[in-house]
């Protein structure tokens, strides 16, 4: 097997950083979210809120995922072109 590239070492590092720090915050944030009552205030909101269509935000929450989902794709497009070559 080949060895790994020292960037490509260091790209793994700092991406296993960067998930450990996001589960350090996310977890106890979460936790006291469930045990705080904001659960019950979020789910209010939700139901309180206006049923008018999809409106302005909806358009842009909609372009934003159709662009992340096809940034996936041609993430795993051109890694599947990179293996063929070699």
């Amino acid at each position: 097997m080949e060895r790994m590239s020292s960037a490509s070492k260091w790209f793994s590092r700092l991406g296993a950083a960067a998930m450990g720090l996001v589960l350090t915050l996310v977890v106890p944030v979460h936790a006291w979210a469930a045990s705080n009552g904001v659960a019950d205030v979020a789910v209010e909101a939700a139901r309180s809120r206006r049923r008018g269509g999809f409106g302005f935000f909806g358009i842009l929450g909609g372009l934003c995922c159709l662009l992340v989902v096809g940034g996936i794709v041609l993430a795993i497009v051109l890694i599947s072109r990179n293996r063929k070559r070699r």
